[in-house]
């Protein structure tokens, strides 16, 4: 009696984290199409405001700013970490954090001054663990980033860039692609010096040459002054709209694993259940023929 026992409060246990489970894969699947939207319209963004600088290139013959300029060395470099506030999503943390090990021991044997900002609590306990200096962390990036957080965040790489106190940027997420595949990479935003070559591989060269030419008043150099700083600020929420909507595939992806896993447990206690409320029945069934055999 005591093992049915145990099986049944054993089974509605699982049953209970069943729907857990459950209504965390329907709420993370809810935020992913949402979030898959704003990655969606963000990448258009992005894509044309390469477009708009390539015709200013063309218009106005080679870019000048110094967002496009690299420095010398890259002594000073902070790498950005974009990690969750929340776990159950599977091996989407991990995947970024592997990368942010090999970075560290990569810069460690160059004798480079790394900086570390990390966005996410599980990316700061996992360097709190491995007693990584954290120069700046950020914990209010939930899975709705917006413009205005990422504004600040930008201008002050900007401003720190522009000034010769940043030699590069870094940015360690995962990246969307489709739906059923996202991919964990280390990418340079500062400098901007490979933005027309990554909007020739986006957009078809024919397609560009038959286009509109246009006339740029002022003059292309000065809406460079303007549109630059835009397109990294474009590229660097970007990332962050990946990120998010990245965790939530891996979150609904994690849960309805788990969804399944608990289904089958409670398929495989429920039968070992029935077995032993058989064996209890059939050993109460023999103790009363027994004991009326006694009897006569």
């Amino acid at each position: 009696m005591a093992k049915a026992r145990a099986i049944l409060k054993r089974l509605k246990a699982v049953k209970n984290i069943r729907k857990i489970t459950r209504t965390m894969e329907l709420i993370a699947t809810a935020r992913f199409k949402r979030a898959m939207d704003r990655a969606t319209e963000a990448a258009a963004y992005t894509r044309k405001i390469s477009e708009l600088v390539a015709d200013l290139a063309e218009a106005g013959g080679e870019l000048d700013h110094p967002l496009l300029k690299a420095h010398e060395t890259r002594e000073n470099r902070i790498l950005l970490v974009l990690t969750s506030n929340r776990g159950l999503c599977g091996g989407y943390n991990a995947s970024v954090l592997r990368n942010v090990q090999r970075e560290i021991v990569a810069s460690r044997e160059t004798d480079e001054q790394l900086q570390l900002e990390v966005s996410g609590k599980r990316g700061l306990n996992f360097m709190k663990f491995k007693k990584y200096d954290v120069d700046r962390s950020y914990t209010h990036f939930e899975d709705k980033p917006t413009f205005e957080e990422v504004d600040e965040l930008a201008q002050r790489y900007i401003d720190d860039y522009c000034a010769g106190k940043l030699d590069a940027l870094d940015v360690a997420y995962v990246r969307f692609e489709t739906a059923s595949r996202q991919t964990a990479i280390v990418e340079t935003l500062l400098p901007l010096g490979k933005v027309t070559d990554e909007l020739a591989e986006q957009s078809d060269a024919s397609e560009r040459k038959s286009s509109v030419q246009y006339e740029f008043m002022p003059s292309p150099q000065e809406i460079l002054e303007e549109v630059l700083p835009a397109a990294f600020k474009a590229k660097l929420l970007k990332c962050f709209l990946d990120s998010a909507v990245s965790e939530q595939i891996a979150r609904m992806v994690a849960m309805k694993g788990a969804t399944e896993n608990a289904g089958e447990m409670i398929s495989d206690l429920s039968q070992n259940y029935n077995r032993a409320r058989q064996s209890q029945i059939t050993s109460e069934l023999s103790e009363i023929i027994g004991g009326a055999a006694a009897l006569e």
